[in-house]
Formats: C-alpha cells, sequence, structure tokens
C-alpha cells in the first residue's frame, strides 16, 4: 500500500508543529541551565531511573534514597526505565528535594528494545540482568511464541528464564506443558515454577530474583501484574481479569516502572507493558537462527554459503533434524519465524 500522500498545508503544519516543540524544548534546556549556573540545584548525584512520562522522570537516588520527579535535559533523548543517570535535585526553603534535573545518562550494560506497530525499534528498559518469560496454563502457551521471546532475549544478550506461572492448573501429570518445559530445560534454559494460590508458590521465584534486575514479559493473562502484586505487597497494581470469552487477557500495564523488592536481597523488577505477540521484524535469518542455541553448533556448516535450511542437499541443520541433535518442533519454529519475517 503507498503511503498518503501530504498537501503543503500539512506539511506546513506538521513542520510548524515540530518547530514549537523542539522551542519548547530548547526553553526549558535554557532555564534548567540558567538554574544550574545560580545554584538553584544541588551537586551531581547518581541515581536509577525508576518510570518514565515523556520530559520527565521519576529517579531514585542511589542508597534507597527519595524518589524524585526530574525534569529531562533536552539533549537527554531515549532515556528509559531501568537507566542509571547523574542528576540534581533543587531543595525548597527547608531543605526538602521538591525536584530534579537528570543532566547526564550513565553507560548502558544492555537495553530490551521491541519493534514497535511500525516495525521501528522502541527501546523498553536498561541494565537488565535477566528476562523472564512468563507463560500459564490459561492463556494456552504456543511453543513458537515461547521461541520468539527466546530469540529476542538472546538477541539482546540478557539471560532468559522461563516461568511457568499458574501452575496449581496443571494436571498432576503436568500433562503437554511439562513435557514442552523438559525440552527447554534440556538446552540449559532455566525453568522456574509458580502459583499465587499457594504460600510457599513463589519460593523458587524468589531465589531466581535474588540480586538482580528482572523484567517480565509474556502474554496478556498469564499474570505478571498478579506475580509482582504478591511480590511487593505494598504496591498498588491494576490487575486485568481474562476475558470470558477469548480467555485472553486485558492489557493492565501503561508503562514500565521499576520496583525494589522489600527483602534483603536486593531484587529488582521492571514491569513492562503486556504484549501478546513479540515482533522480530528487526532481525535477519542469520540472527534468528543463532537464537535458537542448538543451532550455533552446525550454522556455517552446510555444504553451500547461501544454503536457506529448507531442501538444500548437505543442510547441516536439516542433517541435525534427522539425527535428532535438533528436535523437529523447534526447526519448525524457526522456520515459522523466518517466513514470517520474508512475508514482513
Amino acid at each position: 500500500m503507498s503511503k498518503r500522500k501530504l498537501s503543503r498545508q500539512q506539511r506546513w503544519r506538521i513542520e510548524k508543529i515540530q518547530a514549537e516543540r523542539a522551542k519548547r524544548a530548547e526553553q526549558r534546556d535554557v532555564k534548567d541551565s540558567q538554574k544550574l549556573a545560580a545554584g538553584e540545584y544541588g551537586p551531581e548525584r547518581p541515581g536509577r531511573v525508576i518510570a518514565h512520562f515523556g520530559r520527565t522522570l521519576d529517579v531514585q537516588a542511589d542508597g534507597d534514597g527519595p524518589t524524585v520527579r526530574c525534569h529531562l535535559r533536552a539533549n537527554l533523548e531515549g532515556l528509559v526505565t531501568g537507566d542509571r543517570v547523574i542528576w540534581r535535585a533543587a531543595e525548597d526553603a527547608e531543605g526538602n528535594v521538591s525536584e530534579g534535573v537528570v543532566v547526564a545518562r550513565s553507560e548502558r550494560q544492555n537495553v530490551l528494545e521491541r519493534p514497535d506497530a511500525r516495525g521501528q525499534l522502541k527501546p523498553v528498559a536498561a541494565n537488565i540482568d535477566q528476562i523472564l518469560i512468563v507463560f500459564a496454563a490459561e492463556p494456552a502457551p504456543h511453543p513458537n511464541l515461547i521461541d520468539r521471546y527466546l530469540v529476542a532475549a538472546e538477541a539482546t544478550g540478557i539471560t532468559p528464564v522461563l516461568v511457568l506461572n499458574k501452575i496449581d492448573l496443571l494436571p498432576e501429570s503436568g500433562g503437554e506443558l511439562r513435557a514442552l518445559l523438559s525440552r527447554y530445560e534440556a538446552l540449559g534454559y532455566p525453568v522456574v515454577a509458580t502459583t499465587t494460590a499457594r504460600a510457599t508458590g513463589l519460593d523458587a521465584l524468589h531465589e531466581r530474583l535474588a540480586g538482580r534486575t528482572s523484567v517480565f514479559v509474556g502474554q496478556s493473562g498469564v499474570g505478571k501484574s498478579s506475580l509482582i502484586d504478591r511480590l511487593l505487597p505494598d504496591e498498588s497494581l491494576r490487575i486485568g481479569a481474562l476475558s470470558k470469552d477469548s480467555r485472553k487477557g486485558t492489557h493492565t500495564t501503561t508503562t514500565a516502572r521499576l520496583y525494589r523488592l522489600p527483602t534483603a536481597d536486593d531484587a529488582e523488577l521492571i514491569d513492562s507493558p503486556g504484549i501478546r505477540e513479540f515482533g522480530l521484524v528487526h532481525l535477519d535469518e542469520r540472527q534468528v537462527a543463532e537464537g535458537f542455541i542448538e543451532f550455533r553448533d552446525f550454522l556455517g556448516r552446510c555444504r553451500f554459503r547461501d544454503c536457506s535450511h529448507r531442501h538444500e542437499p548437505g543442510c547441516a541443520l536439516l542433517e541435525a533434524v534427522e539425527r535428532g541433535d535438533i528436535h523437529s518442533q523447534r526447526f519448525a519454529s524457526y522456520r515459522h519465524i523466518v517466513d514470517s519475517l520474508n512475508e514482513t
């Protein structure tokens, strides 16, 4: 479909709005600079972005300090929850911190990005130790969706962890989900089973979270917010109920926010907006193949350098599938993802 052409008046209007926004941002930056020069802001101090609201941020000072609403300097774009920053506080006449300004961003350990509806990469959170891929008995998980999350996690270099929630809804034998999990465990992926229906249902999750900054991802309705509500009893989180008709969850989280667990194990959680499908349009076929960790020993060993891993003789991946070194369902999932990229 071709893009709609804009009239001269529409283009002028868009340019005018963009110019006005740039001017306002510049004016804010000038005011902040004037306040800094006048000594209205205190000395520089380190902090962590707890939440992001456009041109303002919630920043928590290091050492369990207060959370302060801070303005963002105009030359600092793209900050996200989890970023470590340098900021300066403004104090009132009684010495209380009323607001602040972020003046610099520290170097990132990593950044989690996902494509938006237009296929443009959008940062979600930064400085993450592990991605918790949450799925549950309801809504029914699809292996291909789990594989998409795993490929996305592998592309970022952030450790993925599979979290099976609502295990109280599973049959005693575990059913197909347990068989599916055993295949991922055999590949070396950590797997944690959880439930909010029992007092000890989150013990394994607490142990996995200790000393790490984690982010929850997964389909809506799998219980991400419910888990965080149990982990953070003092926080008021909205929990959406499953639709009786579709058995799909409703989106309940509107912005990524960092929470610190009320324990002594230095655990942090980032709750990100729920997404039904994790797009991979920013990856090419090679990156997708590398995201299937059991493929890596066979990549580059095909007879033909431009092997598409479909029907070519001497394809190392196809031969590995025939020998059982690669599970046929995982290979089918890989093919499905690559085909979806080609269609896009």
